[in-house]
């Protein structure tokens, strides 16, 4: 399981002393314990509900280092983006903008969508076909622009 790997994961990082990898592993590690405590889970956490919550602080990674650059505070955001990096190993590989772009054709094919009114019935069509593997927001975005 992931969560187990992560597990594993921390405990290599803790031997080479690498404190952005113990730091970015022990917040997910908290999350996951967190989901199962107030979902009532009993002793396991599916691959799927860890990769949604390393999605999640993945984003808050990014906006983070985004929000911190254009502060000026280089340094904090380097660490963000750092810790963003190790975040991405227990990801899945994210599409490229020509094969969410094929998805998203198809997805407008399929509804029959023909404008900018069609949009929710497409976003929410989509996002179950790219879960994990594209962002919302460039989802979002490339929705708009084909359905203009």
């Amino acid at each position: 399981m992931l969560a187990d790997q992560i597990q594993s994961d921390l405990k290599t990082a803790m031997k080479a002393r690498d404190t952005q990898a113990v730091a970015a592993l022990r917040m997910v590690l908290a999350r996951i314990k967190e989901t199962k405590v107030s979902a009532g889970h009993g002793d396991e956490v599916t691959d799927d509900e860890v990769q949604t919550l390393i999605g999640r602080e993945a984003k808050r990674r990014t906006e983070a280092a985004r929000a911190f650059s254009d502060a000026g505070r280089d340094e904090l955001a380097a660490k963000e983006e750092a810790e963003l990096a190790i975040l991405q190993r227990y990801l899945p590989q994210q599409m490229s903008d020509d094969e969410l772009a094929a998805v998203i054709d198809e997805t407008i094919a399929a509804t029959g969508a023909s404008s900018a009114g069609d949009f929710g019935k497409v976003m929410g069509a989509v996002m179950p076909k790219v879960k994990g593997r594209a962002d919302g927001t460039r989802v979002n975005a490339l929705v708009r622009e084909r359905l203009n």
